[in-house]
């Protein structure tokens, strides 16, 4: 394919960088000898690197209305860089904003912004799972050949967590501001109690420090050698890693079962159902993935997620 110097743009949340790694596997596929930059967020950087889907990647500070300076600098990236193709996969106001800060004469522009050159306007691109919209609008753009990404390329040692044979990854906790995600605290001491009493596997949590109230009171409540608390001594990499041998694992939906997800693993999500929250737009890919769903997680009880949990492991 003719363009030879591109930009791919994805800045948002875990679980949505996930589900764009697939189809930036399939425009590195698409263009192997072109120059890709990714422009995205700090917390993806690593990763990105890794991936080896990019020969550079830029920072965005997601500058603010009022960061004058920073709003020069994005300009003058993305003008005397000389892109001559953009893949948006963030496809929101801000990159629509970015397409309006490229003089005329334009480079080719996949997404959604107004003006560009391959755009997407069907309605069909939301009804789904951001990985199925990108594939859609990638298509405009002549690449039809789009997969989820498993992650195989991403390696990390987790020797150090001296870890049984048979565990089953917890996670108990989500983003701060989004408290309706959490399943009770209480149904997760219930299941871990079941899982190393019935299933003869050992529970392991896995979060960051900010949901450590949350792990510790699980954790404490378990009796000492039943139960492994991994809460912020993970990264993203060992997460993935801890996931392609797990028995199982059971997560709220937050980023980190979507990184579980995509490996394989049998995973079940405990899904808060409402208009901000669509399993069927939302939920995590991967081949294993299952989820319960409920307006209200107070409504989910614990023999509803251990019989889910029979039937998952059974199929």
């Amino acid at each position: 394919m003719g363009p030879q110097n591109i930009l791919v743009i994805k800045l948002g949340a875990l679980g949505d960088f996930i589900q764009s790694l697939g189809p930036m596997r399939a425009i590195r596929q698409a263009h192997p000898d072109a120059k890709i930059t990714l422009l995205t967020t700090s917390p993806f950087e690593n990763f990105a690197e890794k991936s080896g889907y990019f020969d550079s990647i830029v920072l965005d500070k997601r500058p603010k209305w009022y960061h004058y300076k920073e709003w020069r600098h994005l300009k003058e990236f993305l003008n005397e860089s000389h892109f001559t193709r953009v893949y948006d996969l963030q496809n929101n106001d801000r990159t629509g904003l970015y397409f309006k800060l490229l003089k005329t004469p334009k480079p080719e522009w996949v997404g959604i912004a107004k003006g560009a050159s391959h755009r997407n306007t069907s309605p069909l691109r939301t009804q789904g799972k951001a990985f199925e919209g990108h594939k859609q609008t990638l298509a405009l753009a002549g690449i039809s050949s789009v997969e989820i990404d498993k992650l195989d390329w991403l390696e990390a040692d987790i020797s150090a967590f001296n870890l049984p044979d048979k565990y089953v990854l917890i996670v108990p906790g989500c983003a701060p501001n989004r408290p309706e995600k959490k399943w009770p605290v209480e149904n997760y001491i219930d299941l871990c109690r079941y899982i190393s009493k019935n299933l003869k596997a050992m529970p392991v949590l896995i979060g960051t420090e900010k949901e450590a109230d949350i792990t510790r009171k699980i954790s404490q409540t378990i009796d000492s050698g039943k139960i492994i608390d991994l809460t912020g001594k993970t990264t993203l990499e060992q997460i993935v890693a801890l996931a392609r041998n797990a028995f199982c694992a059971v997560g709220n939906d937050t980023g980190p079962i979507h990184l579980i997800g995509v490996t394989s693993c049998p995973a079940i999500v405990i899904f808060n159902e409402n208009k901000h929250s669509n399993p069927k737009r939302h939920a995590p890919l991967g081949e294993n993935v299952v989820y319960i769903a409920a307006p209200d997680l107070k409504d989910i009880s614990v023999k509803r997620v251990k019989d889910f949990m029979q039937k998952t492991l059974s199929e």
